[in-house]
């Protein structure tokens, strides 16, 4: 078989009958795209030799690929050899042989408390803009959602009764998260001021609940853009991104008390030994405390 043809069978196969995200999808479509690239668009899948994919992996050290990168792509294709052999299309894996990379553990980059007090201070919430912005760092800061989740929430994943929100994450996976007291009486002023700016458009039916000046719904990319933007003047931190505020709220929990477990659950982490990252910064304060404080440290 064709290798298009074969990676066209493969994510549909991901998409349809595994039900994989839309970022998955895309990141498989990217690697695979590539590969198809580097062996070229009229090779047959059974040809493919272990040499091919090693040659591949080489040529992506050699574009100056980040180890992580490399381990993505090639997950991609070792997924696409698995999937081949199962349907028959190949009679042996030239995948199975290839070690990945190991993975690099680089510190998540996170604010210290008054530094969120002084993002917060950088909008103006007496403008929609203003608020809005307010109201999307409260969130993210406060529950720890990823920017694609909160772009994606909508006014019916707010349950009002216990102050929470449902969240759909990675895989299509539910979690519910707390809000805290200030995220509420943001959000809540935030959907009333939501509700007039949708009124000058009528035509438009949304109920995403953060939305832009013209009543569509607001795009990750823009939410990037704004909070870089009001990082800059805070933090000398050089990662300045939603994300940011996902990694100050796990490691604010964790360094007031929080157990990894309750944490890794919030965050929806698949695995435990996602959110054990958090656990070295930790760690590091502590120490850092203790060589100050100790007499014989």
């Amino acid at each position: 078989m064709n290798i298009q043809v074969a990676v066209d069978d493969f994510i549909r196969y991901c998409s349809i009958e595994r039900n994989y995200s839309h970022r998955t999808i895309e990141a498989y479509c990217d690697a695979l795209r590539s590969f198809i690239s580097h062996v070229g668009d009229s090779c047959i899948m059974e040809t493919i030799h272990i040499t091919d994919i090693r040659m591949y992996v080489g040529e992506l050290h050699n574009q100056g690929f980040a180890t992580n990168s490399i381990r993505q792509k090639l997950a991609a294709v070792k997924s696409l050899f698995r999937f081949s052999l199962k349907r028959g299309i190949v009679s042996a894996n030239p995948a199975s042989g290839i070690i990945s990379p190991k993975k690099t553990k680089k510190l998540p980059a996170f604010l210290q408390p008054q530094e969120v007090l002084n993002l917060l201070k950088q909008f103006d919430t007496s403008t929609p803009e203003g608020l809005r912005n307010f109201t999307i760092v409260e969130l993210l800061y406060g529950s720890g959602l990823r920017i694609s989740e909160l772009c994606s929430l909508r006014v019916n994943n707010i349950q009002w009764h216990d102050n929470t929100l449902r969240i759909v994450g990675k895989g299509n996976k539910e979690r519910i998260v707390p809000m805290s007291v200030s995220a509420v009486q943001t959000l809540q002023l935030w959907l009333s001021r939501r509700t007039s700016i949708l009124r000058e458009f009528t035509t438009i039916q949304n109920d995403t609940i953060f939305i832009n000046s013209n009543g569509l719904p607001l795009t990750p990319a823009y939410a990037y853009r704004v909070i870089h933007k009001a990082m800059r003047d805070i933090t000398e931190s050089p990662q300045k991104s939603p994300h940011v505020l996902r990694h100050s709220f796990a490691t604010h929990l964790l360094d007031n008390g929080a157990d990894i477990h309750s944490v890794s659950q919030l965050l929806g982490h698949a695995s435990l030994s996602t959110t054990q990252i958090y656990t070295h910064i930790s760690v590091d304060k502590l120490r850092q405390s203790y060589n100050k404080a100790h007499p014989r440290a």
